[in-house]
């Protein structure tokens, strides 16, 4: 049974992938993006157990949200550098689907907060809900990320001269 995939980048593709500064920059962003995450997500629910601390877990949230907008953004100018397109690059097409609700709830956070359009309480739990389709993109990337790996790593069919 032959279980080869399609690897992720054409050599051309990992060319660019590797000439583009985008690349770094989208490697400072995630890790970072991920620990503002975790502080913020410790703040929603201190805030959703305790009612306490209402200011600091919006203004993470609004951090966070700050992040993401930043990543999405580098992250089209990265796609577009490597792939030649700025969204949906068959490569990446359901990170980018999925992306696009995470991009979608954070930004009915924002929408909410600025129009009093709900509660406290409902803007910490829509965060939750933005939080948790987060973390299944961030897991999205992470497995491209380990298969990019896996195709940089030599074959163990291969000979060794």
């Amino acid at each position: 049974m032959d279980h080869r995939r399609t690897p992720l980048y054409t050599p051309e593709q990992r060319r660019r992938r590797d000439a583009t500064g985008w690349t770094l920059v989208q490697g400072v962003l995630a890790p970072l993006q991920f620990a503002v995450f975790l502080v913020s997500f410790a703040l929603v629910l201190r805030f959703l157990v305790t009612g306490e601390g209402e200011a600091a877990a919006t203004v993470s949230v609004l951090a966070k949200t700050l992040l993401l907008y930043s990543i999405m953004v580098t992250g089209c100018l990265w796609e577009k550098a490597v792939f030649g397109r700025y969204l949906f690059a068959p490569a990446f097409y359901w990170e980018d689907v999925f992306s696009m609700v995470v991009l979608a709830l954070h930004s009915a956070y924002v929408v909410a907060l600025a129009t009093g359009g709900l509660s406290a309480r409902g803007l910490m739990l829509l965060a939750l809900a933005a939080y948790a389709t987060y973390l299944v993109n961030a897991a999205q990337f992470l497995l491209k990320l380990r298969a990019a790996r896996l195709d940089a790593a030599p074959s163990p069919d291969a000979v060794v001269a």
